[in-house]
């Protein structure tokens, strides 16, 4: 368990159960980890409602409502899906507030356009708009991944 990693679940637990929120999560590239990572915190289950894994283009589809055409147009790894994601997660689910991540963690699977490392990271919160960002990570897969889960916990923390 990465010491770091658990010590920002617990400060966004803290955080949301003093607001009496719920969260929950879209996750692609991360294939699950920030949920994991939240329910590796004693009591999580007062303020996290689900985590959605979405790795494949058909489970967007099916699970959160994200559009083929949206898919067709800007790929998997884009701002379009990323929001339709966060949307999806929202409407599918008891939260008050979701994250949701697609990205390239690597190897293979980058572009000019979309290199290795490329994530797109949004947050949203019932009656609010989605808020999104792109990032270009460094490093390996796992570390690719790991950035990934640690900015996701900590934005959340500022949204």
């Amino acid at each position: 368990m990465d010491k770091q990693l658990f010590e920002l679940a617990e400060q966004l637990g803290r955080w949301l159960k003093a607001s009496e929120k719920k969260i929950a999560t879209a996750e692609s590239c991360t294939g699950g980890w920030i949920a994991e990572l939240i329910t590796e915190v004693p009591g999580s289950s007062a303020w996290f409602d689900r985590g959605f894994v979405t790795y494949s283009n058909p489970a967007k589809v099916q699970m959160l409502g994200v559009k083929k055409e949206t898919l067709d147009r800007y790929g998997a790894v884009s701002a379009e899906v990323v929001k339709e994601m966060a949307e999806g997660a929202l409407s599918n689910s008891e939260a008050d507030g979701v994250c949701a991540v697609t990205g390239i963690a690597g190897p293979d699977g980058g572009t000019a356009e979309k290199p290795v490392g490329t994530v797109f990271i949004a947050w949203q919160w019932k009656h609010q708009s989605c808020r999104i960002i792109r990032k270009q990570f460094q490093g390996d897969r796992h570390e690719i991944r790991r950035q990934t889960v640690r900015v996701a916990i900590e934005e959340f923390l500022h949204s």
